[in-house]
């Protein structure tokens, strides 16, 4: 399904000026002052739908205002219209200080658009970032996520990631009958489909690396077990007969493995099932409860919950040695530990108080940072680039009203919370943040 979207990237012109060091934002300690982008009208030639082109605009601008960085300058303060080619008069640019111009044209010819754009550092009175995208037309609004990206990704020098998908648990109905369904939607919530029917509880989604394939805990005749879906075909598939309950399916990086936990005479531990041996390997042992693998980026190790040492901590497991490793020891309870895309951190949940926490920590446990807490949050998952983190929040019932979960995401400073909509009486659960569109 995914690989049927017509979109290729051509760099047409990328100028990298000096005075690029000026506006690169510190993502990592957040901006004191978000940086100021002013995105001007579209130029439209040939057979545009001039709605195509206000709404690549406005996804554009709501990709970069979401993420904290970025101040998006009013349509109405713009001082003038540069048309594609001329240069921008940079002293009415600055005097409504905006620091970031953007110009686009957005043209149509044989059923597809083609979508040029350039970025101007107005201080620096240089060209800094100039593409041109082509897609077919019912792709427009994947033109305006890898447009947004390629901005981000100008302006702060880390991965953009408004090109991606989430899935998740959407759940419907009353708390005493929720119907759990798997569902996906783009990162900023458009174009939810459901991916399951409403008489089989799922949870537990996780993409595979090509974003081809999604592994889950279904309870299909009342029996968990992991099965896979097919996005192109929707094929759905056991994982294999295990001969216990197993759940918290995870793909290694290079997709060729599926690490589960696996229940056997009562005791849960993790194991590695190789896809195209399909064998299955144990990877922890003793008598204590295993759950929850992530695995490193590199695929050298594995980050897992367990109660070995009488309450639940976070462990690493190196997968050559076998040996391991708790890594977690601050008070409460640590669990569902996220590997993050670059290796450097470990998102985690945590239990303390009587309060739920989303928090990260770099890969040896150490300078845990909160980044978010309330009455029941969990699930944490990476954005690539690693510098966002998606999760999902229920607020305690009050006076009869009914539990509500957000689907929410947070930067790694902690900042820039934002919550991503979902239809009305449709909640959120289980947010898995896929990789970059292939």
């Amino acid at each position: 399904m995914l690989k049927k979207f017509l979109c290729f990237v051509v760099c047409c012109l990328v100028i990298i000026s000096p005075a690029l060091a000026e506006l690169k934002v510190d993502i990592v300690a957040g901006a004191s002052e978000p940086i100021s982008v002013a995105v001007q009208k579209f130029e439209t030639i040939g057979d545009v739908n001039k709605k195509d082109a206000a709404m690549i605009r406005s996804v554009v601008e709501n990709d970069l205002k979401t993420t904290g960085l970025f101040r998006i300058v009013s349509h109405d303060a713009l001082p003038e219209y540069v048309k594609m080619g001329d240069m921008p008069n940079f002293k009415l640019w600055s005097a409504i200080k905006a620091q970031v111009l953007v110009q686009a044209t957005l043209s149509a010819d044989a059923g597809k658009y083609k979508l040029e754009f350039y970025v101007w550092d107005v201080p620096g009175a240089e060209q800094i970032e100039a593409q041109s995208l082509v897609a077919s037309r019912k792709s427009a609004r994947r033109l305006a996520h890898i447009m947004a990206d390629a901005i981000y990704e100008r302006l702060t020098g880390e991965i953009g990631y408004f090109d991606t998908q989430i899935v998740f648990i959407a759940e419907t109905g009353p708390v005493s009958n929720r119907v759990k369904r798997m569902a996906i939607m783009d990162q900023d919530g458009y174009g939810m489909r459901y991916l399951s029917d409403d008489k089989t509880f799922v949870m537990s989604p996780h993409f595979s690396p090509n974003m081809q394939t999604i592994v889950f805990l279904s309870y299909r005749d009342d029996d968990p077990m992991v099965w896979t879906l097919d996005l192109e075909t929707g094929e759905q598939r056991r994982l294999g007969h295990f001969g216990g309950m197993n759940f918290a399916p995870r793909f290694s990086p290079d997709g060729s493995k599926i690490a589960l936990s696996l229940v056997k005479n009562g005791i849960t531990h993790i194991y590695e099932y190789d896809t195209e041996s399909k064998q299955l390997r144990q990877l922890t042992f003793g008598n204590s409860l295993n759950t929850s693998p992530s695995y490193s980026p590199d695929g050298k190790k594995l980050a897992f919950n367990s109660d070995r040492s009488g309450r639940q901590q976070i462990h690493v497991l190196d997968l050559d040695t076998g040996n391991e490793q708790r890594i977690t020891y601050g008070a409460g309870r640590y669990a569902t530990p996220a590997w993050s895309p670059d290796g450097q951190f470990i998102a985690f949940t945590k239990m303390a108080d009587d309060t739920f926490y989303i928090g990260i920590m770099d890969a040896r446990g150490r300078n845990e940072k909160i980044l978010a807490g309330g009455w029941y949050m969990e699930a944490p998952s990476w954005a690539p680039g690693s510098r966002r983190v998606v999760y999902y929040e229920t607020e305690k019932a009050v006076d009869g009203i009914e539990r509500i979960s957000h689907i929410r995401s947070v930067d790694i400073t902690g900042q820039n919370v934002y919550d991503i909509d979902l239809p009305e009486n449709v909640n959120g659960v289980e947010p898995t943040w896929s990789p970059r569109v292939q």
